[in-house]
């Protein structure tokens, strides 16, 4: 790897100062992306900033009905709490499927999210569940979260310090795993609260997680597996490569969808 310097700050303070004062400094939360990246001379940050000691960024709580999940809580966290289990079965089960055991006893709701990686699953149950990114600087919708491959609302020096899940009735999450990195070739989560209905995609987009609004309207009049069929899902913006074609991972929309929707009931 380059040359780097490891900070490792015990205040959110002190965190994002250190951001603005090193050219091309980076966050460290689980590195499972990062470290692999630098590995093979794809990104050379100046200054890596481990934000994993600083107090109040792991945890898990129920505010009132709402979930609250700091961003360094790592997966198998999410996926043994209690308190999401009871929230969110969909969520906890969601974070047992995330790659392995050390993956998931070391990688961050935080940064799998702030990554935005386009086959990542956290990306799909934020942007389902209709949840609040909170950062050291403002709070931001998951429908405005999320811009591009790779790419969010956050700016420069902002750090994700906690996730807000609203409450909701029913939800499930079913993906095609690729069998070498298990990560989604195509991953559907679904959500209905007060009569709405969520549909977030992951693995498949060109563009990274999206909703499916003709799944969304499908759901709300019917919540049921056997209303997705017959909705259209076009192979147009979806992604095509080496592990499967645009038509194919559209077909895998469906399939997902209504085990997702299984999954809920």
């Amino acid at each position: 790897m380059y040359a780097t310097t490891y900070h490792k700050p015990e205040t959110l303070e002190a965190a994002a100062a250190l951001l603005d004062a090193c050219d091309e400094a980076v966050i460290l939360a689980g590195g499972h992306t990062l470290l692999p990246t630098m590995k093979n001379h794809l990104a050379a940050p100046s200054d890596l900033v481990d934000i994993r000691a600083i107090p109040g960024l792991v945890g898990i709580a129920d505010e009132g009905g709402t979930l609250i999940v700091g961003a360094a809580t790592t997966h198998a966290e999410v996926a043994a709490s209690p308190l999401v289990a009871a929230a969110c079965p969909a969520l906890a089960r969601l974070a047992t499927g995330i790659g392995d055991p050390a993956v998931r006893h070391v990688g961050t709701i935080g940064g799998s999210v702030a990554n935005d990686d386009p086959a990542a699953d956290y990306p799909a149950a934020v942007l389902a569940l209709g949840a609040t990114i909170v950062t050291n600087r403002r709070e931001i919708a998951a429908d405005d979260f999320f811009v591009g491959l790779f790419a969010t609302a956050l700016g420069e020096g902002e750090i994700i310090t906690a996730f807000r899940f609203p409450p909701c009735e029913a939800a499930g999450y079913s993906k095609f795993r690729n069998p070498a990195s298990r990560y989604a070739m195509a991953g559907v989560f679904v959500a209905r609260s007060g009569g709405a209905v969520r549909v977030a995609v992951t693995g498949a987009g060109e563009d990274g997680v999206f909703r499916h609004e003709g799944l969304e309207a499908a759901l709300a009049a019917r919540f049921a597996p056997e209303a997705v069929d017959g909705v259209a899902i076009p192979s147009e913006g979806l992604l095509s490569d080496l592990h499967a074609a645009a038509d194919y991972r559209a077909h895998l929309i469906g399939v997902m969808a209504k085990r997702a929707v299984a999954s809920a009931l």
